[in-house]
């Protein structure tokens, strides 16, 4: 994903989140989520959900879809969860693309995630990440539920080699919130000298972008 954040897409996405999910009676993390897919315009929206699980950060990534253009895929595992799914976001007057299966037989299909989120209680979470085709130009990663000690996961996300870890952070909204940036493709990210690299940030003063450029 290219390192452009949009404060003003970001913002309109959040507004429209909390509008959505007031139905909920729920804040905090979907309007944070949407804000974040929608500012680094996602293109790739994949998020892992199962049968009883929360629907409100769903309904912000669609939300955020909406805004930037993307396709926000949800990953259920069986029937009933998809139908569930289908329900609940149908309440909220919004829509995914749905995959059933589990993370070994669909993350083949998705290449070029930009953007994904998974929940940090389902026992699967960490082989989602792994096996995720993120794109070449980098990356961010959510995990949903988690505690301040789960810096683990990202560990095991890079134990490849491939992908350089930016920054990571721990956010204490909702259940806790664990957030990764990770860079471009080692190859992508060597194509120019290294160590002499140094990025430039320009705002656009029409639309608010930040856009950085590498010299």
């Amino acid at each position: 994903m290219k390192l452009v954040w949009s404060p003003e897409r970001a913002s309109k996405a959040y507004i429209d989140t909390v509008q959505s999910c007031q139905l909920f009676r729920e804040s905090g993390v979907a309007e944070l989520v949407s804000a974040m897919a929608a500012g680094w315009n996602a293109q790739l929206v994949v998020e892992t959900w199962s049968q009883g699980g929360v629907i409100p950060t769903s309904v912000g990534l669609a939300v955020a879809s909406h805004h930037t253009g993307g396709r926000h895929v949800c990953i259920v595992p069986d029937d009933r969860s998809r139908r569930e799914y289908t329900e609940r976001m149908g309440e909220a007057g919004v829509s995914a693309e749905i995959v059933v299966g589990e993370a070994e037989d669909v993350m083949d299909g998705l290449v070029g995630i930009d953007f994904m989120v998974v929940d940090g209680r389902r026992k699967d979470f960490a082989r989602a990440l792994r096996l995720a085709k993120l794109s070449s130009e980098g990356a961010v990663l959510l995990c949903k539920n988690a505690n301040s000690n789960s810096s683990f996961i990202w560990r095991s996300v890079l134990a490849q080699g491939s992908r350089r870890l930016v920054r990571s952070v721990f956010l204490p909204v909702g259940k806790g919130l664990e957030m990764a940036h990770l860079s471009a493709t080692v190859g992508n990210a060597n194509s120019s000298v290294s160590g002499h690299n140094k990025w430039i940030k320009h705002v656009d003063q029409r639309s608010g972008d930040v856009h950085f450029i590498r010299r």
